[in-house]
């Protein structure tokens, strides 16, 4: 006798989730994670805070996008949240007080880590391709590494990547580089040094 298809999550599953956790549905399974540990939220919130003056209110920039943190998502039964996504400004119609966006981003920024980077370099990486984002950002902070892709002929082709110490200068936002490490200003604590001497007796 063949086993049934496994169910696919729906919304009320997705509603159904405790308002201090992430979810979404992706491939149909219920994907939840915590919103976001401090040093990870310190670099959402820098990303933004690079990229707003310039190309959202053409403050020594273009301007002509709209970003928005945290935001679901609709693509057909799929519900992501990207951690940071863009869309120029032109494209973008909606309902201020819409709960969903069902316009595919024109840019989306994942910010990985051990909780999510399976599904962050796996199946959302392909959905996004199949809903037509143009361009995608992985930033790892942990090993303070940014990647860019680019949608060629429905697959993500990696223009280019920023470390430690170099400036970020990826497409679309390559108009206005700036610095890496202004994403990490938080970091994370260095390790005990079992050779270090013990502190000094008071």
């Amino acid at each position: 006798m063949a086993e049934a298809a496994p169910r696919w999550a729906t919304y009320a599953d997705l509603e159904a989730v405790p308002d201090h956790l992430v979810a979404e549905i992706v491939e149909g399974r219920l994907e939840t994670h915590s919103h976001t540990l401090p040093r990870l939220g310190a670099a959402l919130a820098s990303l933004a805070g690079e990229l707003g003056p310039p190309f959202s209110r053409g403050r020594g920039g273009p301007g002509g996008w709209i970003f928005m943190p945290r935001t679901e998502f609709h693509f057909g039964r799929q519900v992501l949240v990207p951690d940071l996504a863009g869309w120029r400004r032109a494209r973008l119609s909606v309902d201020p007080d819409a709960a969903f966006i069902e316009t595919p981003p024109d840019w989306v920024c994942e910010i990985l880590s051990p909780s999510t980077t399976r599904i962050d370099r796996g199946p959302k990486r392909r959905i996004y391709a199949e809903a037509g984002v143009g361009h995608l950002w992985l930033l790892d902070p942990t090993d303070g590494v940014l990647e860019g892709f680019a949608l060629t002929g429905g697959h993500w082709l990696l223009l280019g990547t920023a470390a430690r110490g170099e400036a970020v200068v990826l497409p679309p936002f390559d108009a206005v580089p700036f610095p890496l490490d202004d994403l990490f200003p938080i970091e994370p604590s260095p390790p005990d040094d079992p050779a270090a001497p013990p502190p000094a007796e008071t």
